[in-house]
């Protein structure tokens, strides 16, 4: 009897600690703190809502205007899908980031991310192709130009940037050797170099064609003014115009891309992550420039605009000015 009764006074302590190690354990969980949200992410959360707000409308404006069917802009919707990917990418890693806590996720997010950047950098690469050749083969380029071409050049832009996006995805990442991580966690080191010096590459092209492209409307408005005997205000004026509209588009892109591939190629991950944030937002404004320079300032887009949303009221009010019987 003595040790049965010994044997349930251990059987009471054994479980009374028990439940006083689970106590223990729910007070040091609800102690720890939670993660909390970084002000970084919050911005590029917001940066990417605006992107993808702006270039929404800018492809719901091409998809339902029938004129809007031209090459050219065939190329501002490419750019405004890319850069809408890029937006819903942005706002999507930062979800998953802090609700989601996989590798296999962020994995995804950032393959995603890259792929949509990508082709947003190769769209304005293909719009300043097109413009270049459409100057410099001025009599015959428009006559040789099909859909079908722009649809080869699209094919390209897009071909490039989905390898691009797949790389990580398909093995080439850090996740196994965190000692290649770049600072764009999980991109390798090699990964992030060839995405720099690809914009690097795109950036002294788009360069090139653009001087090219101001050299040309400066030497047709000359011969224009030799033409009309005339050198004053007008042809002043087309060359300060292709002079800013040069820099303006050249200088937003470079302002925006250029710290961020920079710092790719030599930062690296022992440096503070505000360093990355810090570069990488700025990079993100390009796409909410892109609208602003390519579409909204598109004297037909802003005419197919008009018409849609005209159009859209109308159809409301005619809506609302029925009689009950009519409905």
């Amino acid at each position: 009897m003595g040790e049965i009764a010994s044997l349930n006074e251990t059987v009471n302590l054994s479980s009374w600690s028990g439940s006083a190690d689970n106590n223990s354990s729910l007070e040091l969980q609800s102690q720890m703190p939670r993660q909390s949200v970084d002000p970084w992410d919050v911005m590029l959360c917001i940066s990417g809502t605006i992107i993808a707000c702006e270039n929404a409308l800018v492809v719901v404006i091409i998809l339902n205007s029938p004129a809007l069917r031209t090459p050219m802009f065939l190329l501002i919707g490419s750019l405004a899908t890319a850069d809408l990917l890029a937006g819903l990418g942005l706002v999507m890693n930062f979800f998953f980031h802090y609700l989601i806590h996989s590798e296999v996720i962020n994995l995804l997010t950032v393959g995603f991310l890259v792929g949509s950047f990508s082709a947003s950098v190769n769209s304005l690469l293909a719009i300043t192709i097109d413009r270049y050749l459409s100057l410099y083969n001025a009599l015959s380029y428009y006559s040789e130009r099909t859909i079908a071409y722009i649809h080869k050049m699209l094919a390209v832009v897009w071909g490039v940037s989905i390898c691009l996006g797949l790389l990580p995805i398909l093995g080439w990442n850090c996740l196994s050797d965190l000692s290649t991580c770049s600072i764009v966690k999980p991109l390798t080191k090699g990964n992030l170099a060839v995405l720099a010096i690809s914009f690097l590459v795109n950036f002294v092209i788009m360069l090139h064609l653009y001087i090219k492209i101001c050299k040309i409307v400066c030497r047709h408005a000359h011969q224009i003014a030799l033409q009309q005997h005339f050198f004053g205000t007008s042809y002043s004026m087309t060359t300060k115009k292709s002079v800013s509209t040069l820099a303006i588009i050249v200088g937003t892109f470079g302002t925006s891309w250029l710290p961020f591939a920079i710092y790719c190629l030599v930062g690296d991950q022992g440096y503070p992550s505000v360093y990355t944030y810090a570069t990488l937002l700025p990079a993100t404004y390009n796409s909410m420039i892109n609208p602003i320079i390519y579409a909204f300032k598109n004297q037909e887009i802003q005419k197919a605009s008009w018409l849609l949303f005209c159009g859209c009221f109308q159809s409301n009010s005619s809506f609302h000015s029925r009689s009950p019987s009519e409905v």
